[in-house]
């Protein structure tokens, strides 16, 4: 056998002459001289990688690195996912910067195959809660690139902070102890060097905390998943709808009309009429003229007005000058609250919904039926004369769906009811007949939630299928089909300005669709748990939120940014959220068997300077230093255990005694109608 010549290796092994090892050291030499660093780097990891005769060297499977950290990070998440409720919530909350460090430490160390797969695998997981970071992360490809990109060192050379109770911490350091050798070890490794877990005295506790980091917790100074993305930020047009001019000079003659005929009924001063308060001046103050911050009316085609529109824009100028204004002084009024209980609903009523004028409340049962009521307690007259003998009832039982009822929702004009089923389908009812018109069927599973568009013609629904969906009443299918989330969408709003719908889902994060393109235009994401109740703001600069979690968030439309968050439920859900006319209040109901009153502008830096003085005689203000319990008796006062604090800007708060408050609305003269239903 013929001599082979030695070349030593600069770490003292020996190479053969002519070898991949040595080729590899002339070349990475090479290169260094020439300054071309990153293919240099990318070369000696590949040949750090291989042995004396140029081949990769082979590890056991199990011991790969995108075996090792998938397995790692997968055991980690199965184990958190099927933890107790109690614990799950804080525990969430390290998957994400395990995540990342797992990837950062695969690509630095060479691995770009595997780590590529890793992302690919796991990322979609935390693009709600994080989709900054993750897109600025995706553009490292190169262990050059983990020195070199701004976010990667921040991530690296800071300790990223978390806060666990006691029990949660032992518990989480006790099992990656006890698995070392399915992947504890690893995930420990990495909690020891770029974690710092810090142990809070308390007992764990379910809603307490959430999924979202909290104060002190993260990398100091940095936001996971948030920056300064508003230039980035599709462009929206928030402004009110612009009528139609020929509207408007039928409603002023329609208004001025009516000012006629109420002067000439009040020369005794019995209506009160005074300069200023006609109904002209008042609809001067409040109608739809075109801005720049405004839609074309064309991009929401409506069809032609009619008369029946003429007059419901007349009731509204006449309510809104009869409205209760609750702005003015250092913190808003507080508003008058009518309950309405349902009794002997047996545990089946699952929604409810008030007609706008306040005349008429329908319910959603689990027997398939939908049953409107007057709230008047007059009785609900048919124009179809055999259906009012012997007299006419005071409520009207809609049969036609063959599954539950989840959602319903008057039009505007309280002529129609819409109501969505488990059996996948909407119906349309008429309120002059009490009679099903149409059957829209487009869906392919539940529909949790439907909603009339602020104007009649449209329609917006909810579902099972992680889909919303557009529609018209003339159509029997659906316009558009807005998908995005990761799971059910569980309720829909919409914009006041008709452009743009709200949807709420289960994936914990809400989302604004224009309604023309059907693109996803803001994504709001802070929730811990599924989103349940949304709500617009009349003027349609702020959004609300709330949650399984128990909190209520405000969102900056514009901006798409959270302005604060609320907390006083307790620990239970939210079901409905409403707006004040000024958007300056807002009220909630939920499963804790209360109604609560926020102040929304408290502490966002909005100014009240300038807000009107209350009108009518708006009733005593707010108060300025702390809450203002309503109580009721029975019950319903009790609480178990400590009380949960409600934040500063919670303004009153109204028990019932033994029923869970399905919906709050705001009338157009700024009272709450509230429904619930009694609990044997």
């Amino acid at each position: 056998m013929a001599s082979q010549t030695g070349a030593s290796t600069p770490s003292g092994g020996a190479h053969t002459a002519g070898s991949p090892q040595q080729l590899n050291q002339i070349v990475m030499e090479y290169l260094s001289k020439k300054g071309y660093s990153k293919t240099e780097a990318m070369l000696r990891v590949e040949s750090a990688h291989t042995d004396a005769e140029g081949r990769p060297i082979i590890a056991k499977p199990e011991d790969y690195p995108d075996a090792m950290y998938e397995r790692a990070y997968s055991h980690l998440r199965r184990w958190i996912d099927n933890s107790l409720d109690i614990y799950k919530p804080d525990l969430k909350r390290l998957e994400y910067p395990v995540f990342v460090h797992f990837y950062l430490t695969m690509i630095s160390q060479g691995f770009m195959g595997p780590g590529k797969t890793f992302w690919k695998n796991h990322h979609q997981e935390h693009e709600a809660n994080h989709g900054h970071d993750l897109e600025e992360l995706s553009r490292i490809a190169l262990p050059a690139h983990v020195q070199e990109n701004t976010l990667a060192r921040l991530y690296r050379e800071n300790k990223y902070r978390v806060k666990l109770p006691v029990a949660t911490k032992n518990l989480l350091l006790h099992y990656l102890e006890e698995t070392g050798e399915s992947g504890g070890q690893t995930v420990l490794r990495c909690l020891n060097q770029y974690f710092e877990l810090t142990s809070i005295p308390g007992r764990t506790s379910l809603f307490d905390r959430g999924g979202e980091l909290q104060e002190g917790e993260g990398i100091q100074g940095h936001t996971s998943g948030s920056g300064d993305l508003s230039e980035n930020l599709p462009a929206v047009k928030l402004g009110p709808l612009p009528m139609d001019k020929d509207e408007m000079k039928e409603i002023e003659e329609e208004l001025r009309d009516e000012d006629t005929r109420m002067r000439d009924a009040s020369r005794n001063d019995e209506l009160g009429v005074t300069a200023g308060s006609s109904l002209v001046d008042e609809f001067q103050k409040i109608k739809r003229e075109e801005s720049e911050d405004s839609p074309m009316r064309e991009s929401v085609p409506l069809p032609p007005y009619t008369i029946a529109d003429i007059e419901r824009e007349v009731r509204l100028v006449r309510e809104s000058r009869e409205a209760i204004s609750l702005s003015g002084g250092p913190s808003p009024a507080l508003p008058s609250v009518c309950m309405y209980t349902f009794h002997n609903t047996n545990d089946g009523l699952h929604c409810l919904e008030f007609s706008q004028d306040a005349e008429l409340v329908a319910g959603g049962f689990a027997e398939s039926y939908v049953r409107v009521w007057s709230v008047k307690g007059t009785p609900l007259n048919s124009i179809i004369p055999p259906e009012n003998q012997p007299i006419a009832p005071k409520s009207r039982r809609l049969i036609g769906h063959s599954g539950p009822i989840f959602g319903v929702s008057f039009s505007p004009d309280a002529k129609y009811l819409l109501s969505c089923s488990e059996d996948k389908s909407i119906r349309l009812w008429s309120m002059d007949t009490y009679t099903a018109l149409v059957a829209y069927k487009g869906h392919d599973a539940p529909v949790w939630d439907v909603a009339f568009g602020p104007y009649g013609h449209y329609f917006a629904t909810a579902s099972y299928e992680h889909t919303a969906r557009l529609w018209s009443c003339d159509h029997i299918y659906p316009l558009r089909i807005f998908a995005g989330h990761l799971s059910d969408v569980d309720s829909v709003t919409w914009h006041p300005n008709s452009n743009y719908l709200f949807t709420g889902s289960s994936d914990k994060t809400a989302r604004m669709w224009d309604i023309n393109t059907g693109n996803s235009v803001r994504l709001f994401s802070g929730h811990g748990a599924p989103i349940t109740a949304l709500a617009a703001s009349p003027d349609g600069k702020y959004f609300a939120t709330a949650g399984e979690d128990s909190l209520i968030n405000i969102w900056d439309i514009a901006a798409g940014k959270r302005l604060k968050s609320m907390r006083g439920h307790g620990k239970t859900g939210i079901y409905s959220l409403s707006f004040s006319q000024e958007g300056n209040v807002l009220v909630s109901g939920g499963a804790d068997m209360t109604v609560r009153c926020w102040d929304v502008l408290h502490g966002t830096g909005a100014s009240t300077a300038d807000a009107p003085e209350p009108m009518n005689g708006s009733g005593t203000s707010g108060p300025t230093d702390g809450t203002t319990k309503v109580d009721g008796t029975g019950s319903g006062t009790k609480r178990r255990g400590k009380d949960v604090v409600a934040t500063p800007d919670q303004l009153a708060v109204w028990y019932t005694k033994k029923s869970p408050v399905y919906k709050v609305q705001f009338t157009k003269k700024n009272m709450v109608l509230a429904g619930s239903a009694f609990l044997p």
